[in-house]
């Protein structure tokens, strides 16, 4: 890695939690020039405007919220239980980088007024919902999903249901939201997605 791509890198993980805190609108060039030790120059010589910058926070920060999402996941021999294993690190770890879910705000943030983040975040939940999906068929392989379930709908279920949960979960400041559709989810993947055995 060359010393510009180092600094591009350096520039992103600074800017990641600012973005994801404060939106786009929210996040002032001195915010970003105070983060990464930057001057307006420095951080203008590696990203050709505050949107690319934002955009590849953005992406950074869905990898990591992500990667946190998989914890334990591949631990789990069970289809089933690996889905719950992603409901629960989503309820439990939620994303490393401060903020919460980039997809719900970035979401909010972009829907009408950044067509480039809104592009980024659209891109960002369907991956989320088609990784989901594929849990979904990787269990009905496995027969442990019934097959005649439809793994985009149960994935759309699952996916919505948490983004929704954590969104009441922000507003209330308490995790009761989260828990609550944790319990649900795990009921509906026991009685209508397992195979009973």
């Amino acid at each position: 890695m060359t010393k510009g791509e180092q600094t591009r890198k350096k520039i992103v993980q600074a800017a990641a939690p600012i973005f994801n805190q404060r939106g786009y609108e929210g996040s002032s060039l001195n915010d970003l020039m105070e983060a990464t030790g930057l001057q307006k120059g420095g951080i203008y010589r590696h990203f050709a405007s505050k949107e690319e910058l934002a955009a590849e926070a953005f992406d950074y920060t869905w990898e990591a919220a992500w990667n946190a999402r998989l914890l334990h996941v591949d631990e789990k021999a069970n289809g089933i239980d690996k889905l719950k294993q992603l409901i629960a690190n989503f309820v439990e770890h939620r994303s490393p980088i401060p903020g919460g879910c980039p997809i719900l705000n970035t979401a909010i943030d972009a829907d009408d007024g950044n067509p480039v983040l809104r592009a980024r975040v659209a891109k960002a939940l369907r991956s989320w919902v088609g990784r989901v999906q594929a849990f979904v068929e990787q269990a009905q392989e496995q027969r442990d999903a019934r097959p005649k379930v439809d793994p985009k709908e149960v994935a759309t279920l699952i996916v919505a249901s948490l983004e929704g949960a954590f969104m009441m979960s922000r507003i209330q400041r308490k995790d009761e939201a989260l828990r609550h559709v944790q319990s649900h989810l795990n009921r509906y993947l026991d009685g209508e997605v397992a195979v009973s055995r």
